[in-house]
C-alpha cells in the first residue's frame, strides 16, 4: 500500500491561518495607533467644560507657536502676551478661621494676566474686562502681534484666542503648551498679578 505524506498539505494550512492571524494583529494595531493619536477635532464655537484636557494642534486663523519662537517673538518685535490661567481662590471649605495664602503666580515676563477669561461663556462684567486690558495693551490696534497662553492641554488660551479674533484682532497666536513648556525650555519667569478690573469669577473643571 502506498501510504502519501501529506505533511506539506498540513504545514501550508498552518502557516496560511498564521499568516491571517499575524495581518489581523497588525491591523488591530494599526487602529489602536490611529485611534491614539487622533487630532482632536476644533468644536464649532468654544469649549464649554472640561477645560483640562486634550486640546487641537491648532486655532483656525490663528498661528500656533512654542515656547522657543515666543522668546523670538517678544526679543524681536513688541508682542502682546496674555496669560489666561484662572486665579487661585481660597477653598470655600477652608474654616474662617483658617490661614491660607495664594500661591505665587508664575507667568511669562511681561505677561497680562487676565484670570478668568478663558472660559466658554463670560458674564458681560468679564467680557468687558477681557476687552479693556486688550485694547489697552494693543493701544487699540488690532493688527499687532497677541499671545495667548494657560498651560498644557488647556482650552483656556484656545478660547481666548478665539473670542480674540472674533473681536477682529488679525495677529493672534495661540501658545499651545503654555507656562509648562516655557518652564521646560529654562525661560525665566515672573510673578503676575491680575489686571486691574471687575471680572466675575467661575469654577473650572
Amino acid at each position: 500500500m502506498i501510504k502519501r505524506d501529506n505533511s506539506a498539505g498540513h504545514n501550508r494550512v498552518r502557516g496560511s491561518h498564521l499568516g491571517r492571524l499575524l495581518l489581523i494583529l497588525a491591523l488591530a494595531l494599526d487602529l489602536s495607533a490611529n485611534s491614539a493619536f487622533a487630532e482632536v477635532r476644533q468644536p464649532d464655537g468654544y469649549r464649554m467644560e472640561f477645560y483640562d484636557s486634550e486640546v487641537p494642534t491648532a486655532l483656525e486663523g490663528a498661528g500656533t507657536i512654542t515656547a522657543a519662537e515666543l522668546k523670538k517673538l517678544q526679543d524681536g518685535e513688541d508682542a502682546v502676551v496674555i496669560d489666561v490661567i484662572p486665579e487661585h481662590r481660597r477653598p470655600r471649605v477652608l474654616p474662617e478661621n483658617q490661614i491660607w495664602f495664594p500661591v505665587d503666580h508664575k507667568g511669562v515676563p511681561g505677561a497680562i494676566w487676565l484670570p478668568d477669561t478663558g472660559f466658554g461663556v463670560l458674564s458681560d462684567i468679564t467680557e468687558q474686562y477681557f476687552k479693556h486690558h486688550l485694547s489697552i495693551a494693543t493701544g487699540g490696534d488690532k493688527g499687532r502681534h497677541v499671545v495667548f497662553y494657560c498651560r498644557t492641554d488647556c482650552w483656556m488660551s484656545w478660547n481666548a484666542a478665539k473670542r480674540a479674533l472674533s473681536y477682529g484682532y488679525t495677529r493672534v497666536q495661540w501658545f499651545r503648551n503654555g507656562i509648562d513648556d516655557w518652564f521646560f525650555e529654562g525661560y525665566g519667569f515672573e510673578v503676575l498679578t491680575p489686571a486691574e478690573g471687575q471680572r466675575q469669577a467661575q469654577a473650572s473643571d
